[in-house]
């Protein structure tokens, strides 16, 4: 029988199961019995597969041609060699792409969701493709329902299943049995994978995971969803079409030249090869796999998780990041440190979320029978609260808000365990907390009298009040009673304190439903609670930085002005201009537009205000990133460029909604993401530049040998030598250069201007001709006194060297190698030392003279060959120093940013 026909205790009956969990041994069991809770993911390309894609490029193709025609020219040993070097080159390939995948997947692992499960008789927190049949699972608004689930307790419960049905609105859930056969859209006592909890709270049972969920059913249509291609993947997919014609036309003008010179025509077809190979960087598409790889990698150690690969080349243009404070700003250590009840302040003391401690008036103890206001401010404080306080090996954490939290805290370190509480006062009714509305409400059963118990921002809670609790008895708030307890609060507030209220409201009827309208005027108003979170000193030192590197830092805040103001001031955001969620309501977006420059601390801000943050900067032409925790964050992440989601504090629709989670919500670590994606785009065009010089003046170097001396400086065979000993060999190392430290010292990226710009290519222009003409010259000298064999020999060689030599001015367009340090890019060494004893078994191993048309050289002939690779490696060197920018037209257009 289907389970939503089924009682719950039939489904425990037959999941062997209960309504407080499996143990850990029944949970492993049943994983064994189930598999994980997965859906078949696309299908994985094979190594084979990997391995066989390096022989699909034009290079391969043309090579391929070649050593067909040498079969029959020259014999098999010279096809052969080609062979075994593309044979070399496919594995290089294969090693490079095959480990970028696999890291690629690792950091897929690292950004699974998680749920909240009973296990063992307690609650625990454990990653969703853990979850078995027959798992108590526990819901809160904002969760991502991570299987297929039969509802035991549902408060309020509203389900987002457009993912399943394409039911545009929220459906209401319940936990009634259904007898008749249903519908699936109709079925309201289950929950399934893949939808999410906008509003209320739950638990479940779950009944089916993995491909047996509703969605498993029809997961065979996701898995041929195409991937598609970042911005930056198309941009290099359209470099290499654009040096494809390049290549097609130099050809065509090489063949001509060749006839007209009178060249034999094996040899002009095969000065046609080495014209493509030459011009192709058959490498690049490999380095931008690795490098992205390898740049998510280093992110992800950092803290900063990417889910969508665009946000990389995007993070780089970043000019405003518009950031939650608790938790990101601040440490989201939640500790009550300060009570105003009863008209009087108490201290508390202890740290973090040990709950020992007290409460203290002029340095004596308070217990809370003393004093009525504190004992029902602790009361309403655990009831109306939905975080536990764990413990494992004295070890104490939160599962839950922090804030909540600290109260559960605050509340044990006086003898008030919420676990008794909950059991003697269990849960009737509720409205869950959600940011726009600023409260949150239980009801319960006290003794006799049904009663709601309620937290929330002062400013909500004070408004909701008619009454207030004092010395035990209920009075008439009063205008004075009410400016004493909103003048408590902005003390606390100055002392940058988070400041929450706490009010009750008993109910005589017998039938209860909790709404705010019932209750508007009549709650009764128990006391104030100031609690610190310290704020993060990286934080502080991350905005210093972003100020440095042009990118202006935000606040958003759901705390109250002064709270804001204070934290944002402690940290560095000082401006001439705090708003306030009243403030943007009343505000036209014209309006917004002229002031949002100025704005630093945005107040009591609620979800859709981000949005129209969001979308005000966007107009007015910059990159925004925003963070955000909440289900109702959502549209504010998905209208940033950036996204960012929190990944202890966040929920897991937050996530699906974001291009990035932060795995510490650590400000810190948006910057440091920030400085990596600027990082990425400059290694990016480092290889770029360093690809495209060596190319092109290998190309120049083959034109000018036939045009003045009617010979080809160099064989194809020596120019795929010189790409696998240059290109393979040193550009993944070129593309993993540490960060050169002033990342962060310039302003952002104009996303306009893409991986070339003008100067770019006149720095290109520059050495490759310089690249042409030295080689050409070292050939044009030595056929002038040595025969042909060893005359290419020598220009083979100089063009190495001066690629190598190229390689370490290509770190940096600004900073010479001595700045940069010599030894910090340790892989290009190796890489380059890797390559000089390759390059000198092809010169002097004697097997290796004839298919490479190579010689031995004599000491003082490397001296010649030296010379073109450490003239523009001094070249280089001093025009860094001397004019570090002359090659930066274009590079750094401005944002043009409207006012």
């Amino acid at each position: 029988m289907e389970a939503y026909r089924q009682k719950p205790d039939e489904i425990f009956s037959e999941l062997n199961s209960r309504a407080d969990g499996l143990t850990s041994g029944e949970a492993k069991s049943a994983l064994q019995r189930f598999g994980p809770n997965q859906l078949e993911s696309r299908k994985k390309v094979s190594a084979l597969v990997v391995f066989f894609r390096q022989f699909l490029n034009p290079i391969v193709y043309i090579l391929v041609a070649a050593a067909s025609i040498k079969i029959f020219v020259k014999g098999p040993f010279d096809a052969m060699v080609i062979v075994g070097v593309l044979l070399f080159m496919a594995i290089v390939g294969f090693i490079q792409e095959y480990r970028a995948g696999k890291a690629m997947d690792a950091l897929m692992q690292m950004a699974s969701p998680k749920a909240k499960v009973k296990r063992n008789k307690s609650i625990e927190v454990i990653n969703s493709s853990e979850i078995v049949p027959g798992d108590v699972i526990i819901l809160e608004a904002g969760d991502k329902i991570p299987a297929d689930a039969r509802l035991l307790e549902a408060a309020n419960l509203k389900i987002n299943e457009a993912s399943l049905t394409g039911e545009s609105l929220p459906v209401d859930k319940n936990t009634q049995v259904i007898e008749q056969e249903t519908p699936l859209a109709e079925i309201k006592n289950m929950i399934y994978t893949g939808t999410a909890a906008v509003y209320g709270r739950a638990t479940a049972v779950v009944t089916a995971t993995g491909m047996r969920t509703e969605i498993g059913r029809i997961a065979s249509a996701l898995l041929n969803v195409k991937e598609e291609k970042t911005t930056l993947q198309k941009s290099i997919d359209k470099l290499g079409k654009s040096l494809l014609w390049i290549i097609l036309f130099a050809g065509i003008l090489l063949v001509i030249l060749g006839f007209w010179k009178k060249i034999d025509p094996v040899d002009v077809f095969m000065m046609a090869v080495a014209a493509a190979v030459a011009a192709i960087p058959e490498g690049l598409p490999a380095v931008v796999t690795v490098l992205l790889a390898a740049g998510m990698q280093r992110m992800a150690r950092q803290n900063a998780i990417i889910r969508k690969l665009s946000a990389v080349e995007t993070l780089g243009s970043t000019t405003v990041i518009c950031t939650d404070k608790t938790g990101t700003l601040t440490l989201n250590q939640m500790t009550v440190k300060r009570i105003f009840a009863d008209g009087e302040y108490f201290d508390v003391t202890g740290q973090g979320y040990q709950p020992k401690g007290e409460i203290q008036q002029n340095g004596q103890t308070v217990s809370p029978e003393r004093s009525p206001g504190i004992r029902k401010l602790l009361e309403t404080a655990v009831l109306c609260n939905d975080s536990h306080l764990s413990s494992k090996n004295d070890s104490y954490e939160i599962i839950g808000d922090p804030t909540e939290g600290a109260l559960v805290v605050a509340a044990a370190k006086m003898g008030m365990k919420k676990e008794d509480f909950e059991n003697k006062y269990p849960r009737l009714d509720e409205i869950p907390f959600q940011s726009e509305k600023q409260f949150m409400a239980t009801l319960h059963q006290i003794e006799n009298v049904k009663v709601a118990c309620v937290k929330g921002s002062v400013e909500k809670i004070i408004a909701m009040s008619g009454f207030y609790l004092k010395s035990g008895k209920v009075e008439p708030l009063a205008e004075s009673s009410r400016k004493d307890f909103l003048e408590a609060a902005d003390a606390m507030a100055r002392d940058a304190m988070r400041v929450l209220a706490a009010a009750y409201m008993d109910f005589l009827q017998e039938s209860v439903k909790l709404d705010e309208q019932g209750m508007n005027g009549k709650l009764v108003f128990v006391a104030l609670c100031g609690m610190i979170d310290p704020p993060r000193e990286e934080a502080r030192r991350a905005i210093a930085t972003c100020k440095k590197g042009g990118i202006k830092v935000v606040m958003a805040t759901g705390d109250n002005p002064i709270t804001g103001q204070a934290i944002g001031k402690d940290l560095g955001l000082e401006g001439s201009l705090n708003l306030t969620g009243k403030d943007l309501s009343q505000m036209s977006d014209e309006d917004l537009e002229k002031k949002i420059n100025d704005a630093v601390v945005f107040a009591r801000i609620e979800p859709l205000h981000k949005l129209r943050i969001v979308q005000a900067f966007k107009r007015l032409g910059h990159i925004v990133a925003m963070t955000g925790d909440g289900v109702n964050d959502a549209p504010a992440l998905e209208a940033a460029d950036i996204g960012v989601a929190m990944g202890i504090t966040g929920t897991d629709v937050a996530k699906e909604a974001s291009d990035m989670v932060l795995a510490d919500d650590n400000f810190a670590s948006i910057v440091t993401a920030v400085e990596e994606g600027r990082a990425i785009f400059n290694r990016l065009r480092n290889v770029i530049f360093f690809l495209m010089t060596t190319c092109f003046g290998e190309l120049l170097t083959l034109f000018l040998g036939v045009i003045f001396v009617g010979e080809a400086p160099l064989v194809p065979l020596q120019i795929l030598w010189i790409n696998l000993v240059t290109g393979a060999l040193v550009s993944i190392p070129l593309g993993v250069e540490p960060h050169a430290g002033d990342e962060l010292s310039y302003p952002p990226r104009n996303p306009k201007v893409g991986l070339l710009f003008p100067g770019m290519l006149m720095r290109i222009s520059v050495l490759a001709g310089m690249l042409g003409i030295g080689a050409f010259l070292v050939f044009y000298w030595t056929l002038r006194h040595y025969e042909i064999h060893e005359a290419r020999t020598m220009t083979f060689c100089s063009i190495v060297i001066f690629e190598w030599l190229l390689t370490f001015n290509a770190r940096s367009d600004v900073q010479t190698i001595f700045k940069l340090g010599f030894f910090k890019n340790r892989w290009l060494l190796l890489a380059v030392l890797t390559g000089l004893v390759l390059q000198l078994a092809v010169i002097y191993l004697p097997f290796m003279h004839q298919p490479m048309d190579t010689v031995s050289l004599r000491t003082f002939e490397w001296a010649i060959v030296l010379m073109p690779g450490l003239f523009i490696f001094v070249f280089e060197t001093f025009r860094k120093v001397i004019s570090p920018e002359l090659f930066g037209l274009g590079k750094w257009q401005p944002f043009s940013w409207k006012r």
